[in-house]
């Protein structure tokens, strides 16, 4: 009885990692995205779009007049937050607290976000010109999904890559900000910006005061949204801006900013990500038609993800280490390292937000990107899957092995 429980307990690991640790969050995200195209492509498509995009009679806000702003530029806010907070941890305490700890990371987060733009640019150059503000659009990794794969392959892949991977993916989220904030911003409404600033100052005056009124950050963050929301930078940059002003601790020593991302981040990874990717993964494929999908900003952004994300990531790995600059993920062979450059290329939430930021009224372009973002996301995942899953014996495999059941 003990043999057979043991079998079914190893038997069913790959069933338990589909909801536990690292897949969930990951798993409900491919979901949600395959129920918003499935939705899209009904019966029902008519009431998805105007659900997102009808516009409201009233509004507490009159620059969010519809649902999808609400999302796209409010609830994600929240999540900016919860990763301008991980930053932030990561950076003074974490695993990027070091000049040594951040070499690899930087390095393959700037080749992994300047390889997939290059690419990019190579295949829209000579189109329409407004292809090329889709530039950065390859460029982002999906912490989330990528990190839900990885979870699927259980003690696989070795512990120094999962780690490789969050950071590089943590860092390309800084570039990302940095990206949105200087090439996607509208023209500048000095005024509003000018309160941004000045919200900004007191909120870092208050933590050099050591004020630990997580009431009264959450209420100063809300108007620095307001602010920002109105200054013609994007409004999700406040939720960065504010969480990098968030204390590390209490004036009792307790932790604070590990608090409030303890308490955020399930909110953000299992409803707000979800809502956002339900309300912007939705593309009507018969609308679009073949010569949609094989447009040249869909293949740019595919390929960008696809090719560009791990040449550029793997590439950098492997010279830093040849050179010495920095040394490769320990334990990991080159066939690991080049499967997890593969995931790199799943670019789902920040991607998706990036093609609404990059070409703002013209929905074919933006359903193109997206259609480009799902086949690029996919395609990584399923050959960074494959390329981990083939490399090493799974230790629950051996284990299963050996308490194999008679026939």
């Amino acid at each position: 009885m003990a043999d057979q429980n043991n079998f079914l307990r190893v038997a069913l690991a790959p069933v338990r990692a589909l909801f536990v640790g690292d897949a969930s969050a990951g798993i409900l995200l491919i979901l949600v995205a395959a129920g918003a195209m499935l939705v899209a492509n009904s019966t029902l498509a008519h009431e998805y779009h105007h659900l997102f995009h009808g516009t409201w009679a009233f509004t507490p806000v009159a620059k969010l007049n519809t649902l999808h702003l609400w999302i796209n530029d409010g609830l994600m806010a929240i999540f900016f937050f919860v990763v301008g907070l991980e930053v932030k941890r990561e950076l003074i305490e974490g695993q990027l607290s070091t000049t040594e700890q951040r070499k690899l990371p930087v390095l393959a987060a700037i080749a992994g976000m300047a390889a997939p733009a290059l690419v990019y640019w190579s295949i829209v150059h000579g189109d329409d010109p407004k292809l090329l503000q889709g530039w950065a659009i390859p460029a982002a990794t999906d912490i989330a999904f990528a990190m839900g794969v990885l979870g699927l392959l259980g003690s696989r892949v070795p512990a120094s890559l999962r780690l490789f991977l969050l950071t590089v993916a943590i860092v390309d989220d800084i570039g990302a900000v940095m990206v949105i904030a200087v090439f996607y911003t509208a023209n500048i409404k000095l005024a509003w910006l000018v309160g941004a600033l000045v919200l900004t100052g007191v909120m870092i005056g208050l933590n050099r005061m050591k004020v630990g009124n997580v009431l009264l950050y959450i209420l100063l963050s809300l108007a620095l949204w307001y602010c920002v929301l109105h200054s013609g930078v994007h409004a999700t940059i406040a939720g960065v801006v504010a969480a990098l002003t968030i204390p590390m601790h209490k004036p009792d020593g307790k932790p604070l900013l590990e608090a409030m991302e303890h308490g955020l981040a399930p909110w953000s990874a299992y409803l707000i990500v979800p809502v956002f990717g339900f309300a912007n993964a939705g593309v009507e494929i018969g609308g679009l038609g073949i010569e949609g999908i094989i447009a040249p900003l869909p293949l740019a952004i595919a390929a960008g993800l696809v090719v560009g994300k791990q040449l550029g990531i793997f590439t950098a790995i492997f010279a830093a280490d040849k050179i010495g600059f920095a040394k490769r993920p320990a334990g990991a062979t080159w066939t690991e390292i080049w499967g997890v450059t593969m995931l790199c290329g799943i670019g789902f939430t920040m991607s998706l937000f990036i093609s609404e930021l990059a070409f703002p009224g013209y929905r074919l372009l933006i359903d193109e990107a997206k259609i480009g973002i799902l086949m690029g996301s996919i395609i990584s995942a399923v050959l960074g899957y494959i390329v981990l899953r083939l490399t090493t014996e799974h230790p629950e495999e051996a284990e299963l092995t050996a308490h194999r059941l008679p026939d």
